[in-house]
């Protein structure tokens, strides 16, 4: 039953932060580079869950070794994959990195993207490289 809860809640997340990003205005048609992130403070079984993350077709980044706040380290990585903002891939996706990450007894710790401005609205966002101002 932890599972099914456990889905539904990643399922909901997935659904408002589709939504936050296109109600702030961010491209609804673009392809998106989805970061999801896993980690554990056991770096072999971290290794083992990236295998299973690249075979189940995301690309995987190097693992990082991360302090935390209280002083312990953790190792992470991300899983990456090209999607539009589309709850069904996304969910998808989530349900897949989540059986990895139990199997692996990892945890998986949601996604992650950026922000694309809509074609009319990126007219008029300032040039970050600009160096003029």
């Amino acid at each position: 039953m932890k599972q099914i809860d456990e889905k539904a809640e990643w399922h909901e997340f997935n659904q408002e932060t589709i939504d936050a990003l296109l109600e702030d205005g961010s491209e609804a048609d673009a392809q998106y580079t989805i970061e999801h992130h896993l980690a554990s403070n056991d770096f072999d079984k971290l290794e083992k869950a990236a295998v299973d993350a690249f075979k189940a077709g995301f690309e995987v980044s190097d693992a990082e070794e991360l302090m935390l706040d209280d002083g312990g380290m953790i190792f992470c990585f991300d899983a990456v994959v090209e999607r539009k903002l589309e709850r069904s891939p996304l969910d998808q996706d989530v349900e897949n990195l989540l059986v990895i990450a139990d199997k692996h007894d990892v945890h998986y710790d949601g996604w992650g993207t950026y922000f694309m401005p809509r074609d009319d609205e990126a007219d008029d966002a300032p040039d970050e490289y600009d160096l003029d101002d």
